[in-house]
């Protein structure tokens, strides 16, 4: 990266430096591209690192691996969030990826010689930018969630590490998707008292494990319904795409599991009574303990472009961003499939993305006056 005065320049700045930011480097560096990668956290693999300490990933090693590299250890092992975060740094080392961490990034807009990434009193000019972060960044509570008893311990799920967090009682887990069947089947095991509340969501269009046995499962469903069948190319997959986040399926604990163990089922929670949580029937929950697996919001208010919808995610075909050119994301929730924003889809987004980086950086080559002191006479 050029130093020039106090402002660095580059061809391409990648913000993120998960799964989603590396895969994008790998690419750029295999099409020569001039890049820098920056990320917040103080570690490559943070954003792993900081989730539960029991949580193992939803796929078999054999789909958590990256371009260039394939996760070691037996093809079927589910690794857990650390390894995963070692793999990552991994590698970064192994492609020798320029990834500044410690850099948070607070204002990306127009200016220079295309945009001007700002992180604190650092502005980095580049030609590109590549948003290489999830539409999963601010934890999502109910405004509610502020009038339960101070005698009730509640934090998001994003917060939650394990069972030495809580108080004793009962635990109600809201929010009936993976993370909270998850947390709530770890806690049944533990001899917790687990009420779970919300629907299940499912979205599958049939269930492999129903025809070719448990364990197809997940090969045939991550390696081709979520990837190939769900995709904004098929009429199934742009509706699935429309329908939003919370329609992933339950990938490992399914609701016999949890009735097994003892986890309580309930409808949604709605609101407080008297400083305890209500459910839509109108019953209230006597729990001692909350954690809300509610989800995220999207939080790209730092991104000073009119390129956001009113759902506030930005509108793009396939990372590309409408009417502004030079800036792609990757790494969102069915940027093209189902599989986007996960290990083994990421890597396809990445690639179509560098295409494109590769396509601007040479249209604008040819597009720049050539000056007479260039000119060479034969």
């Amino acid at each position: 990266m050029r130093q020039i005065g106090g402002v660095s320049s580059t061809e391409v700045v990648v913000i993120g430096g998960g799964q989603a930011g590396l895969s994008v480097g790998y690419h750029l560096k295999q099409r020569g591209i001039p890049f820098v990668i920056v990320d917040a956290s103080e570690r490559i693999g943070d954003a792993w690192r900081n989730r539960w300490d029991s949580l193992r990933l939803f796929s078999h090693a054999r789909f958590d691996g990256l371009a260039g590299l394939t996760f070691p250890g037996p093809r079927t092992y589910l690794p857990t969030k650390d390894e995963m975060a070692d793999f990552l740094e991994r590698y970064a080392r192994r492609f020798e990826l320029p990834v500044e961490n410690n850099v948070k990034v607070t204002r990306v807009e127009r200016g220079g010689s295309g945009y001007i990434v700002r992180a604190g009193d650092r502005s980095i000019d580049a030609r590109q930018v590549v948003v290489a972060m999830s539409n999963f960044q601010k934890p999502r509570v109910p405004e509610f969630a502020a009038r339960l008893a101070p005698t009730i311990t509640q934090f998001h799920s994003s917060a939650y590490r394990n069972e030495a967090q809580l108080r004793e009682g009962a635990t109600l887990v809201v929010g009936a998707g993976n993370s909270g069947a998850e947390i709530a089947m770890e806690l049944a095991r533990k001899g917790r008292r687990v009420v779970l509340a919300g629907r299940f969501p499912s979205i599958v269009p049939f269930r492999p494990d129903s025809f070719f046995g448990k364990h197809l499962f997940a090969p045939i469903t991550l390696g081709f319904v979520f990837k190939h069948l769900l995709t904004l190319d098929t009429p199934i997959g742009r509706k699935v795409g429309a329908s939003g986040a919370e329609v992933t399926p339950l990938i490992r604990v399914k609701p016999k599991d949890l009735a097994a163990k003892g986890v309580t089922r309930v409808g949604r929670v709605r609101g407080v009574s008297a400083g305890m949580p209500v459910l839509e029937s109108g019953e209230t929950v006597d729990a001692k303990n909350v954690i809300w697996c509610t989800g995220y919001h999207p939080d790209f208010s730092w991104i000073d472009l009119p390129v956001f919808g009113a759902d506030g995610l930005p509108k793009h075909h396939r990372g590309i961003v409408d009417g502004e050119l030079g800036l792609y994301f990757t790494g969102l929730y069915f940027l093209y499939a189902m599989s986007s924003s996960s290990i083994n889809g990421v890597g396809r987004d990445a690639a179509y993305v560098a295409d494109a980086v590769a396509r601007r950086m040479r249209e604008s080559v040819e597009s720049t006056p050539v000056s007479a002191g260039e000119l060479k006479l034969a």
